[in-house]
């Protein structure tokens, strides 16, 4: 048994799936390659070392699984939640973190990426690397010899999704008392995705309908979600019994909504189509009214991975009592942490 923290306050939980960490890929690319106990036994996992820093003042972790190891942070974007997140779930372990920003290393300008996965992967024990183009971050997976966690790309954003579903967890855990595991607090819940076509829903939509959630994915007509997202997607929900809807109408989206979720409409790299997508945005915007004359629940909580824009989402949501943005926040260590502990402390390959 496990006292799991729920905003602030403890419950009573049994750890199901940790037999599943036993049983996780080498690299974590996107959570489309694991199986939904591999995700929820991350996220108990997670939750469990929550609990006991914030309940029972562990500090650090007792058997310091990365001692006299070193990982490397390959940073190819600015970060703060990341790298704060990274840095600190590191050296909790007992390892070193050693952080390689774009003007420190020559990854794939001066040298090719094959050549940078050879070269850092022999002195190093483990690859956060948090990258452009989704085929950087297959390449250093496939030519690493140690494992290679992905911190985000263009397509995928896995850490990210573990600390959004460790955060309704703890959310909803204390809504349903009755739940006997993860997956029943998750089954039913829907989440409606207000905003871009980007890594941050492609990657829900890798990991939350296997793992029960109903979800309703709203972009503009100019930014659809791609065919292979989409398959992927309504595979996994067929398998789980559970739906997957699309449209481009916010508050036809929000109906019944347990959860509201956006993120930048202007992701770096993107500033020059600032204007034009603020304009393809119009109406898309998180709202009290949105959501009421939408139907959202009653109780629905709103959640964003920062930073934010007032474009976005108003003041009157975004610092609401509604709002879990910030736990979410705080959610990237704990998540990013148990993904180092169950991946890292393993022997290069051959």
């Amino acid at each position: 048994m496990s006292r799991i923290v729920q905003n602030g306050t403890t419950a009573t939980r049994t750890l199901h799936y940790a037999a599943a960490l036993k049983t996780l890929p080498r690299d974590m690319v996107s959570l489309s390659d694991y199986s939904a106990e591999q995700i929820l036994a991350l996220v108990e996992s997670a939750a469990d070392l929550k609990n006991k820093t914030k309940n029972h003042g562990q500090t650090f972790h007792p058997d310091q699984p990365l001692k006299g190891q070193t990982v490397a942070l390959l940073f190819s974007k600015r970060s703060t939640r990341t790298r704060v997140a990274s840095e600190s779930s590191i050296a909790y372990l007992g390892g070193h973190a050693m952080f390689l920003g774009k003007e420190d290393i020559q990854l794939g300008v001066n040298e090719s990426l094959r050549d940078s996965a050879q070269v850092i992967s022999s002195m190093v024990d483990g690859i956060f690397a948090r990258v452009g183009a989704h085929n950087e971050i297959t390449t250093l997976a496939q030519y690493s010899t140690v494992p290679v966690i992905n911190a985000l790309c263009d397509e995928n954003h896995p850490t990210q999704i573990l600390a959004d579903l460790l955060t309704i967890w703890e959310v909803f855990g204390q809504r349903r008392p009755q739940a006997k595991s993860m997956l029943d607090v998750f089954r039913g819940l829907r989440v409606a995705w207000v905003g871009d076509a980007n890594n941050i829903v492609y990657e829900m939509l890798a990991a939350m309908p296997k793992c029960g959630f109903d979800m309703r994915i709203c972009t503009p007509a100019k930014y659809p979600v791609p065919e292979r997202v989409r398959q992927m997607a309504e595979g996994d929900a067929k398998e789980a019994k559970v739906s997957v809807e699309y449209f481009t109408d916010p508050e036809k989206a929000v109906k019944d909504a347990d959860i509201i979720v956006t993120d930048t409409w202007v992701s770096m790299g993107q500033e020059a189509e600032k204007a034009q997508r603020l304009r393809d945005f119009e109406g898309y915007q998180v709202s009290g009214e949105m959501a009421k004359r939408g139907g959202a629940k009653n109780d629905w909580v709103f959640m964003h991975c920062l930073p934010r824009k007032p474009e976005e989402v108003t003041d009157e949501v975004f610092y609401s009592d509604r709002s879990v943005v910030f736990q979410e926040a705080e959610n990237r260590k704990w998540t990013i942490l148990a993904a180092f502990a169950a991946l890292l402390p393993k022997k290069k390959s051959n």
